[in-house]
């Protein structure tokens, strides 16, 4: 009998190894990509980088340009973070079962959370571009929507993790829903909600840079505009405090989870 099943996992492996296949050589046949010209160009790219893609003398010129772009990055993905996840705490009290809210609104609360985080935040950006044009607006609406609906579902599974037994206690003794969350769900999830707000810090801190590609603000369009130029130089000191920001964030943001997890 174990046999059986295992050859018939076994089968269903193969199976699904052939379609996978199939899928990629369909794939490159219709976007016409030949992996062996791929891989065979990746030493030229590496030496083409190598004899352009580096700051010098002249290119330090352009760091307090590109310093105010980064800040400019930064500063918008905490402030979209942090103004969605006060939204995302509201809605998500309405849509935890530990709440007992009515299950209309729970119901609701989650399809809100469901449609604004499975639009990507660039996806909202081209949205948005109709209304508001290429300007810091844009950018943070774009991060706003999408970071609302993640936190939100997020919020909604940490708060439903939370003590049941405090939350039990609280409405024997008749507390009312606005003793209860604030005596016993919000201080039981505060470190895993706290955790997930750094976590998307980070994130929208990368996604902040791609988006500025399209809003024509940031660190992402000046490197953009760098590497359009020609000024290979300049673009890569601006790649370069990408990355390092990036890096610095997420030491910070690691800190801070260890300290308070």
């Amino acid at each position: 009998m174990e046999f059986k099943i295992i050859k018939k996992d076994r089968k269903k492996s193969y199976m699904s190894l052939g379609i996978i296949v199939i899928i990629t050589l369909v794939a490159m046949n219709i976007t016409k990509y030949d992996p062996i010209l791929g891989f065979t160009s990746i030493p030229k790219a590496i030496f083409w980088a190598g004899s352009n893609f580096y700051p010098t003398v002249e290119s330090l010129s352009k760091l307090p340009t590109i310093m105010s772009k980064m800040k400019e990055t930064i500063f918008l993905s905490i402030a979209a973070t942090t103004t969605a996840s006060f939204f995302a705490i509201f809605l998500s009290l309405f849509g935890s079962k530990t709440t007992n809210t009515n299950r209309v609104l729970s119901a609701i609360a989650r399809v809100i959370a469901s449609i604004f985080r499975n639009i990507p935040d660039v996806v909202w950006a081209m949205i948005l571009l109709f209304s508001f044009g290429q300007n810091a607006m844009t950018g943070y609406l774009a991060l706003f929507f999408t970071t609302f609906g993640f936190l939100t579902r997020a919020f909604i599974e940490t708060i439903d993790e939370a003590s049941s037994e405090c939350v039990e206690a609280l409405e024997a003794t008749g507390s009312n829903i606005f003793q209860t969350v604030s005596q016993a769900i919000l201080p039981s999830s505060a470190p895993q909600l706290i955790s997930w707000i750094l976590f998307m810090i980070e994130t929208n801190i990368r996604s902040a840079t791609l988006i500025g590609l399209l809003t024509g603000t940031g660190i992402g369009f000046t490197f953009s505009m760098y590497y359009k130029g020609m000024n290979y130089n300049a673009a890569s000191l601006a790649l370069i405090f990408i990355v390092v920001s990036v890096l610095v964030i997420e030491i910070i943001s690691n800190y801070i989870r260890r300290v308070i997890l």
